[in-house]
């Protein structure tokens, strides 16, 4: 027979089974039924030709006034722009993001939402994430591919819009940093359905020319459309390509594209790439400083070391000489002649020393002292043996005693003298207790002096 649930255990089974299988979904539907209560949260359904799906947006997930795109990360150069969650209305179409939840209450699932977005910037989303995907499978941004800038490069093209903020910024930093560098400049709009192909045609053209160190793309911030010429798949496979590293800058440091993901290195912004390419002039100035400290310190060194090895030299010379030589033998003679002098004295030291201690040991061993001395060793154990013994015979007779009163106060007629008796059965049993006997019953008594044979009349049990 099948489980039969409660509804509640059933709710409780489809509300784990549901909201493990989806932690979070995106859903796409138009808004109706949208209710605001004083609460602040906000609850609606998503409907589309075949379904609806109950929503309910929590205060606390509503974004007010926002300077930024959530999902995209662009930032808005006009101002703030009204949250979805304050002009949503119903008829608008949307995305929504979040996690399925049943509600045992009615019994019902609905999508707790977290993020929403108009589908018209949903589907510029939604393409950016596939052709990230595809990109991704082709391994476009796997980091063991991309190169390293080189150090203080002298060759930089850069392709941008020659007018836009991006180029001022960037060549204004690059003033402050470096020394030498040329820098040229390859003209391509950065923003427009015509963009993308002219920044593919620059690339094209600096690979061709193989004159550059670095290719250099940048552009300034914007929201996800005006960036979009940087979401190129073209533009991405010509950075991939590329035969010369490349350092993507396109954007405000939220802002993050296909060619950002694609380049060997991404710089936050314009400003920031030129800062990632050449070190500070000052940094340059301080290096040379430092090189120019260590050069003086590593000649002074030598010089030291030379001075040094010259003064060894000069005493080693002065070793060899004759005359010092006939005066270190003339020392190594006065030094043997006082070791041999200390050896013989010591040695005189040692033999008396053990003639003495010899000659006590042999009046120490059979003089009279050491005679009288065994005699007494001799008196001492004969004294010793006697006490042992006299003791071990007073703890054996005290032992024996203890025996014989214990033995005494187990014979069985000592109680019979005193005045007791024992009554056994004809079988020779010995009566304990009045139930182990009868009326009737013939019984032999044991006195002190013989026995009596009675017989059973009747009996009485002591209360307890």
């Amino acid at each position: 027979m099948s489980q039969i649930f409660t509804v509640r255990e059933l709710t409780d089974a489809l509300k784990k089974t549901l909201e493990g299988a989806f932690p979070f979904v995106w859903v796409r539907g138009q808004v109706s039924n949208l209710s605001r209560p004083a609460s602040g949260h906000m609850y609606f359904s998503l409907k589309d030709a075949d379904a609806v799906l109950n929503c309910v947006w929590f205060k606390g997930n509503q974004r007010g006034d926002e300077r930024f795109d959530p999902l995209t990360g662009e930032v808005f150069e006009d101002g703030p722009r009204p949250s979805l969650a304050r002009t949503l209305q119903n008829g608008t179409e949307i995305m929504c993001a979040g996690r399925l939840n049943v509600y045992p209450p009615r019994g019902s699932y609905q999508l707790v939402v977290e993020l929403a977005q108009d589908v018209g910037l949903g589907k510029l989303f939604m393409e950016f994430e596939e052709l990230k995907k595809k990109l991704t499978a082709k391994g476009f941004f796997e980091s063991m591919r991309k190169r390293k800038l080189p150090y203080h490069p002298q060759k930089v093209a850069v392709i941008t819009a020659p007018s836009g903020a991006a180029i001022q910024d960037f060549l204004r930093i690059s003033g402050t940093r470096g020394w030498g560098t040329q820098i040229r400049i390859y003209p391509a709009l950065v923003q427009g359905d015509l963009a993308a192909g002219q920044l593919v045609a620059q690339m094209d053209r600096v690979n061709t020319e193989g004159w550059a160190d670095v290719i250099v793309l940048i552009r300034g911030g914007g929201s996800i459309e005006d960036l979009w010429a940087f979401n190129d798949e073209t533009l991405a496979e010509r950075i991939f390509g590329s035969k010369i590293p490349v350092i993507a800058g396109v954007g405000h440091e939220v802002d993050t594209t296909i060619a950002d993901m694609t380049a060997d290195v991404r710089a936050a912004t314009p400003s920031h790439a030129a800062q990632l390419l050449w070190p500070e002039r000052s940094m340059l100035m301080q290096s040379l400083d430092e090189l120019e400290i260590r050069l003086t310190r590593r000649i002074e060194q030598q010089l030291g070391a030379k001075e040094h090895g010259l003064s060894t030299l000069e005493r080693g010379l002065g070793w060899l000489s004759p005359e010092q030589r006939l005066k270190r033998l003339d020392e190594q003679f006065l030094g043997l002649t006082d070791r041999l002098d200390r050896a013989l004295g010591h040695t005189f030291e040692t033999a008396e020393r053990t003639v003495n201690y010899s000659e006590d040991r042999i009046r120490r061993a059979f003089g009279e002292d050491a005679v009288n001395y065994q005699l007494q060793k001799v008196q001492s154990l004969k004294d010793r043996l006697q006490w042992a013994g006299d003791g071990m015979l007073t703890k054996a007779e005290r032992t024996l005693d203890r025996a014989a009163i214990m033995l005494e106060s187990l014979d069985p007629q000592k109680p019979l003298e005193r005045g007791y008796s024992l009554v056994q059965k004809s079988d020779g049993t010995f009566i304990r207790s009045v139930d182990d006997v009868s009326k009737g019953e013939q019984l032999n008594v044991m006195v002190a002096d013989g026995s009596v044979g009675v017989q059973v009349e009747t009996t009485t049990k002591n209360r307890s």
